[in-house]
């Protein structure tokens, strides 16, 4: 078994619904972000997933959330903006980013959210 992960940073704004606490105001992040793959079989190239690849693949994904108000995505009109559901979103899009393009030999195992230095979500299935 294999895998890689890749490190990011998106900036953005939130509020969190029925929330009694500071974090009910609109407020911003600078969200730190780890995605993990995972796979038993390397391409031909000896990669399970070509970092440029990752990187291009996480900047659409990027494009949706940075510099946004998150509860304005139509992801977080249904959950609160909180690491956990960002987690949850990354996971989800990166997979189907992976499926779209046809790469079956590895998939998402994993997305680390850091809110703050010491405050993580992850998401796995």
């Amino acid at each position: 078994m294999y895998e890689i992960s890749a490190k990011f940073s998106i900036s953005s704004a939130h509020y969190l619904n029925n929330y009694e606490g500071k974090c009910k105001r609109l407020h911003g992040h600078n969200w730190k972000v780890t995605v993990y793959l995972k796979g038993e079989e390397l391409d031909s190239l000896g990669m399970l997933v070509d970092f440029t690849v990752l990187k291009g693949f996480f900047k659409n994904i990027e494009d949706q959330l940075d510099h946004n108000c998150l509860n304005e995505i139509e992801f977080f009109k249904q959950k609160n903006p909180t690491a956990e559901n960002i987690s949850e979103f990354i996971y989800t899009r990166m997979q189907e980013l992976l499926d779209q393009n046809g790469i079956d030999n590895a998939r998402v195992d994993r997305v680390s959210v850091y809110e703050t230095e010491n405050c993580e979500a992850v998401f796995y299935r």
